[in-house]
């Protein structure tokens, strides 16, 4: 399946648009199509990674970058989002030095290679993910017994849903994963000339 939605020209899009999609294509080498695809509507693709950034960069908390990347691989396999799986499993691969990690959450995180703490959360994840009007008080009970606090259950929470509208978002425009996405994080990268 093709997308839906053509692709914006770079040089069509606005100059602060340009400059974070330039920035992105310098830091890992191509231009991700999610960050093309939701440009063809400039407010919504700021709001978005506004709100993306201010999750998936967040510097305090107790949730690293790969027990993020790890909710979003899980909840986005729950979703059946190609793109989220592929591009975010990539992440998690990277963060968390694992190879198989991300194929094992997107498959069946229960059975995955990870910690009782990270099991714990993509439990709480699933449930907002898939039913988020059961949240109860024994599922922050069960993430405190793991040292997750009030704030990181929030921060569990919104992650999965934030990716539920990505998701979503990519699935009905037929959003494609770049081809990179799929080795990275499997092989050990090229050492880049000097």
């Amino acid at each position: 399946m093709s997308t839906r939605y053509p692709l914006p020209d770079l040089d069509q899009l606005p100059e602060d648009i340009q400059a974070k999609i330039l920035e992105v294509q310098q830091k890992a080498g191509f231009v991700p199509n999610v960050f093309l695809a939701l440009a063809r509507r400039p407010a919504e693709w700021r709001a978005f990674f506004a709100y993306h950034d201010a999750l998936m960069l967040k510097e305090d908390g107790n949730l690293s970058k790969g027990d993020r990347e790890m909710i979003v691989t899980a909840t986005s396999a729950a979703n059946q989002c190609l793109y989220c799986v592929v591009a975010h499993g990539a992440l998690l691969r990277i963060y968390e030095k694992k190879p198989l990690v991300a194929d094992q959450v997107a498959i069946n995180w229960r059975k995955a290679d990870i910690a009782p703490r990270q099991h714990a959360m993509l439990e709480f994840a699933m449930k907002v993910c898939q039913r988020s009007h059961e949240i109860d008080d024994a599922d922050f009970a069960a993430l405190a017994a793991h040292g997750f606090t009030d704030e990181d259950a929030w921060d569990i929470a919104a992650i999965a849903a934030f990716f539920g509208l990505s998701n979503r978002l990519a699935s009905f425009s037929g959003m494609q994963p770049n081809a990179e996405f799929y080795l990275m994080g499997r092989q050990p990268r090229p050492k880049q000339p000097a």
